[in-house]
């Protein structure tokens, strides 16, 4: 009888033991076993990081353009890297004859940037600002694609085209800094609350003509608004469609500061050198405190329909056109 426990004993501790694995590591490994079959099933192959790539000095602009984002790359923008501080990127917009109206063709190329700048940890201050006399002059109503809409669904994706452009730009990683050079109307405006922090010129003025326009107000502006300005100041301007000066707009709290039109580029300069100047883990795990926060008092998810109130509005002005 022990002879027979004995060798089922021996027979049991000579079976090779099976240890279960999670199933999200067995996964990975079928997956590198299939794409790399020589390697050991429980050995992820080795990756090969791509260089990083050399920034070189622009000496005519004395700015630095990285591979990454070259002037060159966009018709509507201008990237610079700055040659003195480094981890600092100005986007223009660079529609100066047009007072930089915002096109489709702008919306796409800031969209792009953007989603590279999100992932892109050398950039840590990014200033926004626009070429000649104007910050922007919003929307280009006349701009269409030139192919027709699909369906309502591609209706309704054409007319967030501009939230989306303010989502991607209020989400980017990086401070931000919106640098009002020159007026700002409408979906201008609403590109400047999507910055941290504003700066204006003197001369600059501001409007948001939308309702006189026989349009809502959407791109997530009006939770932005109500955030920096309060109920009743967001009602005046969003309602009474006035504009209003650079003075106005940091007694209000739409700017941070105002500076004499010479003195503008050099006090946007000298706000981005003092935010590099703060440990970069720091100053971000703070701006998305800010963020979370500012978001908690009016959540922007409260303008879920605009995309829907601006095509009823497109198809409202379609009928009184068409009698």
């Amino acid at each position: 009888m022990m002879n027979l426990v004995g060798a089922v004993v021996n027979n049991f501790q000579n079976i090779p033991r099976v240890i279960p694995q999670p199933f999200y590591l067995s996964t990975q490994r079928r997956r590198f076993s299939t794409f790399y079959p020589q390697q050991h099933p429980q050995v992820a192959p080795p990756k090969t990081l791509p260089p990083h790539p050399v920034a070189s000095i622009d000496q005519t602009h004395g700015m630095v353009h990285s591979p990454m984002y070259r002037a060159g790359d966009y018709e509507t923008l201008r990237v610079e890297r700055d040659a003195e501080l480094d981890g600092l990127l100005t986007i223009t917009l660079n529609r100066p004859a047009k007072l930089n109206a915002l096109t489709i063709a702008l919306h796409d190329e800031l969209q792009d940037l953007c989603a590279g700048l999100e992932t892109d940890p050398t950039v840590r201050v990014v200033v926004l600002t626009g070429a000649g006399r104007a910050f922007s002059a919003g929307a280009d109503l006349s701009d269409r694609r030139p192919l027709p809409p699909v369906n309502d669904l591609d209706r309704q994706a054409r007319t967030h085209l501009g939230g989306r452009t303010c989502e991607m730009l209020d989400r980017l990683p990086q401070v931000t800094i919106g640098a009002a050079n020159g007026l700002a109307i409408g979906g201008g405006v609403v590109l400047l609350t999507c910055c941290d922090l504003r700066l204006a010129a003197a001369s600059a003025w501001f409007s948001i003509p939308e309702v006189e326009l026989d349009l809502p107000l959407t791109w997530q502006a009006l939770p932005r608004l109500m955030r920096e300005l309060g109920p009743a100041r967001t009602r005046e301007v969003a309602m009474l469609c006035e504009r209003f000066t650079s003075a106005e707009a940091a007694a209000w709290g739409l700017v941070n500061y105002v500076h004499p039109d010479a003195e503008f580029p050099m006090a946007v300069h000298t706000m981005a050198a003092r935010l590099l100047s703060m440990d970069p883990l720091s100053l971000s795990s703070t701006k998305r405190a800010c963020a979370a926060l500012a978001n908690a008092m009016v959540p922007k998810e409260v303008s879920w329909s605009d995309a829907e109130m601006m095509l009823l509005a497109h198809r409202q002005q379609a009928l009184r056109r068409d009698g």
